[in-house]
């Protein structure tokens, strides 16, 4: 049974109050708040087990390397990946699509090779394949979705040419909440011998991942968005790829041996992360992911898919909101605009001074919004532990914005 009050209650931030009215939180598709375990985890860490890892021999060193290792197989039964080893230690989705880009594209690509991508793309997994076209001469190809937000699969497996070395493609809009079929898009890219990067940082928050059956070659994930710190992540590499990444970052921790004239690399992971890691964050990420799957993801994705349902019903109530896409499995996710002048900025002012928390601009994915013809929306991101009450609040705060802005 999936008890949200007791998984309210994991959350301290959502006793408090906002403008003098309870905190209604739906911009859990930016940063997701965090549970008390996390919380708890991240002092300790600080307050009793803080010290570096991997070099120390002290009692503290050691302690801290073993919870930090420990969160490598933690994300590695997250993903289903066969291996902990597998798992490179991130600062979030952005630096994993960045390392990918830089150690593992850039030394491959030539002028005129193409990385496939959808519009639905957020920033992340846009700009870094742009430095290779600026930098290299790639070519980027862009699938279309259709006026509901979806993309068809086939269309970027058909998208695959010759000269095609990646497809990049997001697991679900941050925008639109659209799902995509990245598993198809991946069996049909195999076939072609193409490798193909997923962008997990919605989807995994929104369900199950299992990456060997998504059979992806790159997974990238984020910790802030799945209840965990900023500052947090991780890049899953299928075995067939690891070998093939040079090192992203050169100093302390990636390397074997350095001598004047010669040095040689650790094995990866520990190749791919240099320096000293984002230790307590990412501890707290494991902490994080732990209550996830103590919860369980099904069950998450069950109880979000009802407040979907509800919310896209009462969305339908009132004509005079505009939501961006809507396919029958998206995600509790609701990007929307008001009849009239009023800006999505308006909007979000209105709804704060009731309490909620909304987001409102192009939320960094320009081209989908371009390809939608709207210069920024309003959007409505929900997560584990929102409730139908959440959305009634939300719904209330637009009828009083038609209020006043006509």
């Amino acid at each position: 049974m999936y008890d949200i009050d007791a998984i309210r209650r994991d959350f301290p931030i959502l006793a408090r109050q906002v403008n003098g009215k309870p905190l209604v939180y739906l911009d859990n598709g930016a940063s997701a708040q965090k549970p008390q375990v996390v919380i708890d985890a991240v002092t300790q860490a600080y307050s009793l087990e803080y010290a570096n890892v991997h070099r120390g021999l002290h009692t503290l060193s050691t302690i801290a390397t073993e919870k930090y290792e420990a969160v490598r197989g933690t994300v590695a039964r997250f993903l289903n990946a066969s291996n902990p080893n597998n798992v490179i230690f991130t600062s979030g989705t952005t630096e994993a699509i960045n390392l990918v880009s830089y150690a593992w594209a850039a030394p491959r690509f030539a002028a005129g090779d193409e990385i496939v991508l959808t519009v639905l793309e957020h920033h992340a997994n846009i700009v870094p394949w742009h430095f290779l076209r600026e930098r290299q001469g790639v070519v980027l190809k862009w699938v279309e979705c259709d006026a509901n937000g979806a993309v068809d699969p086939q269309a970027v497996i058909d998208a695959i040419g010759p000269r095609t070395r990646l497809v990049a493609v997001t697991q679900m809009s941050n925008v639109t909440g659209t799902r995509v079929d990245v598993a198809a898009i991946c069996a049909g890219a195999r076939q072609k011998g193409v490798p193909v990067l997923v962008d997990g940082s919605q989807g995994a928050v929104h369900g199950p991942v299992d990456v060997q059956a998504i059979g992806c070659d790159f997974y990238a994930i984020t910790g802030h968005k799945l209840y965990g710190p900023s500052g947090s992540g991780a890049l899953y590499v299928a075995p067939e790829r690891m070998g093939e990444l040079r090192p992203f970052l050169g100093g302390g921790d990636m390397i074997e041996t350095v001598t004047r004239d010669t040095v040689t690399y650790a094995r990866p992971p520990l190749m791919l992360e240099a320096g000293t890691p984002s230790i307590v964050s990412q501890t707290g990420f494991g902490a994080a992911l732990t209550y996830l799957m103590g919860v369980g993801m099904p069950a998450i994705a069950e109880h979000e898919a009802a407040l979907r349902d509800y919310a896209r019903q009462e969305f339908s109530k009132r004509n005079w909101v505009k939501v961006q896409g809507d396919t029958p499995d998206k995600g509790a996710i609701f990007s929307f605009t008001l009849d009239g002048a009023a800006h999505a900025h308006d909007i979000s002012t209105v709804l704060d001074q009731r309490g909620i928390a909304v987001r409102a601009g192009t939320h960094c994915a320009l081209p989908l919004l371009q390809h939608l013809g709207v210069g920024a929306t309003c959007r409505a991101s929900f997560g584990m532990y929102n409730t139908t009450d959440d959305v009634d609040a939300l719904m209330s705060g637009l009828d009083l914005c038609r209020d006043l802005f006509g």
